[in-house]
């Protein structure tokens, strides 16, 4: 039934409850995830991760979730139509891996002082949020000459890499729970099968994990009464002399925090094509800028993990999430995080009962990046893909050779070669893997369509980026990566000599 004039996008409707457990267990797993990270790994005080970085992130989460509910809103009114869904957001997962691994774990393992390390990451993910908002004004420009294999392609690398490959892993060693929730998405958001009694698949797959959990003794009751003992809510306060403090020693990480600033607006339109492609169009500048606000703001009061409008919205779709999911998980997960719930919820719920969801992820905007592309441009999706997955490659390399307190220079890299891994090839590749998947992908679409300028132009881009370090290398610097950037000049040379030599404009030639 049409809704009446100006009044388009209902609030909730029955989808919205399959998309609200999918996307609130994803988000909630994450924020389970990186509690865990800094309480065991980074060693920080119980009191500042629930009493102070967990009421920040709910915080910023719940006003992501809502702007973005409004902007569903918005263009469901402005295009009169009731199939509207709403942009995912939450925690960047590449991102607060990297803030606890790469920033915070070395200052601790440094100077002994986990305090000093939050207040480091503060100062990292500050710089990081004031680079996201520099990203909107140009975050268009992007997306509209970049060919959609490339940008979704790279999308998928990353979503397949990262989102998924890890948490199928992570399944498959409590397979009599993981196996369960991924029979249960596999019949409900794959087959789109309703289940019993009409429950939403993502609630039904925690409730039957967490009894399996506790019925096969996988779960323990200490963490429980430990959790219940301790329960108290916390309330978010300003931490702009925390910030502050930080400010004064992140000099030295300056030449992270502007590639993965890159990196995340640069998956912000990546994500806003993946939209785009399934029927909904939102103004990149906007969400750029938003993810950009969400990140400062989680900064200021405590956080120093970036947020991010999320991979999935195609999969939230399909199963019929529209505006409401996105309100249900801004809210949900805020009481999470400033009720104290967050402690009770990691002692309770099984994390392996809700890591198919990520499997989900992966396979639907895998798929997506070669249905919503051109056919012939399959062999530049498949381009884009590879960077991605070297970084996931030489991330389980350095995190297998971390653990014996070794790093590949340490064991030579003629060692590792001679047991199949080229790991300085793999180290280049995988440096700014996103951004080095969307200049591959669009290489290979426009030599594809004989667009010999075009493919000139990103090589000529590429070439720039590499000579800074902004790819291809660990730290930004002049000639930082000169080997890739003669690559990149050749590729141009090639194309503009092919161009030339056919006398035929561009796209001509054949």
């Amino acid at each position: 039934m049409e809704a009446s004039k100006g009044n388009y996008g209902k609030l909730w409707v029955s989808g919205d409850w399959n998309a609200f457990f999918g996307l609130w267990t994803n988000v909630l797993m994450n924020v389970m995830v990186l509690s865990s990270l800094m309480l065991f790994l980074v060693r920080m005080p119980a009191g500042i991760v629930f009493g102070r970085i967990i009421p920040a992130v709910g915080i910023s989460l719940i006003v992501g979730n809502f702007y973005y509910a409004y902007m569903a809103k918005r263009l469901a009114n402005k295009e009169r139509r009731e199939d509207v869904t709403a942009l995912p957001y939450g925690p960047s997962v590449p991102h607060y891996f990297l803030v606890t691994l790469v920033i915070m774990l070395p200052v601790v393992l440094k100077t002994g002082d986990p305090v000093l390390a939050w207040r480091v990451g503060l100062a990292w993910c500050f710089i990081e949020g004031l680079i996201e908002v520099s990203g909107a004004y140009f975050g268009r420009v992007i997306r509209q000459n970049t060919p959609r294999a490339a940008m979704l392609g790279t999308l998928a690398g990353v979503s397949i890499a990262f989102i998924s490959m890890s948490p199928a892993m992570q399944m498959m060693e409590v397979p009599w729970i993981g196996f369960i929730s991924f029979g249960i998405i596999l019949v409900a958001w794959f087959a789109i099968i309703p289940m019993p009694l009409r429950i939403p698949g993502g609630l039904l797959m925690i409730i039957i994990g967490t009894a399996v959990g506790w019925l096969t003794g996988y779960m323990r009751p200490e963490p429980l009464m430990s959790a219940i003992a301790s329960f108290a809510p916390h309330l978010p306060s300003l931490a702009i002399p925390d910030l502050l403090q930080g400010l004064g020693e992140f000099a030295p990480l300056l030449s992270t925090a502007i590639p993965m600033g890159i990196y995340n607006f640069t998956e912000a339109f990546n994500n806003v094509e993946s939209a785009a492609a399934a029927g909904d169009e939102y103004n990149v500048s906007e969400v750029i800028f938003v993810d950009g606000i969400g990140t400062l703001a989680g900064a200021v009061l405590g956080s120093p993990f970036p947020t991010a409008v999320y991979i999935g919205h195609p999969g939230w779709k399909s199963i019929g999430g529209r505006i409401g999911y996105s309100l249900g998980t801004g809210i949900a997960i805020g009481a999470v995080c400033l009720l104290g719930i967050l402690p009770l919820a990691l002692s309770i719920i099984p994390l392996v009962c809700v890591l198919p969801i990520l499997v989900y992820i992966g396979a639907v905007i895998g798929a997506q990046a070669f249905q919503a592309s051109p056919l012939k441009h399959a062999p530049a999706i498949v381009l884009a893909l590879i960077p991605n997955f070297a970084s996931w490659g030489k991330n389980l390399v350095d995190g297998a050779l971390g653990t014996v307190g070794r790093s590949a220079a340490e064991v030579g890299y003629d060692k590792l070669a001679s047991a199949g891994i080229a790991y300085k090839g793999l180290e280049v590749l995988s440096g700014g893997a996103i951004l080095v998947g969307l200049i591959w992908g669009a290489i290979g679409a426009f030599v594809i369509d004989k667009e010999w300028n075009k493919a000139a132009i990103f090589s000529l881009l590429g070439a720039i980026l590499s000579f800074v370090g902004i790819i291809h290398s660990g730290r930004v610097a002049l000639a930082a990566a000169w080997e890739a950037a003669i690559g990149y000049v050749i590729f141009m040379a090639i194309f503009l000599s092919i161009k030339f030599s056919r006398g035929a404009g561009t796209g001509g030639g054949g």
